[in-house]
């Protein structure tokens, strides 16, 4: 099966709903690795590398995301393979 990885941006009511902890189980019970974190616009931004099949399942539960968040949208990219992930961690918010 192809190995993919996925740049993704989720915005809407996104930060302070433990959306970034949820992400981070729906990986790592996909078996998805990479990262996410807070942006400083508010917005939520995430790496998923793996199965094609998981990358999807991941990036499908983004687009409702934990229960106390909104998501207004999801912008997805392809990015190259990146094999030196490991694990999936929660990064530092970026640029706050």
């Amino acid at each position: 099966m192809a190995k993919i990885c996925l740049h993704v941006r989720v915005i809407g009511r996104v930060q302070g709903v433990w959306f970034r902890r949820f992400t981070q189980q729906q990986a790592e019970a996909h078996g998805v690795v990479g990262w996410v974190r807070n942006l400083a616009d508010g917005s939520v931004e995430a790496l998923l590398c793996g199965e094609e099949i998981n990358v999807h399942h991941v990036e499908a539960w983004l687009n409702q995301g934990p229960e106390l968040a909104t998501v207004a949208e999801v912008i997805a990219e392809p990015r190259d393979w990146d094999e030196s992930y490991t694990g999936f961690e929660i990064r530092d918010d970026a640029g706050n």
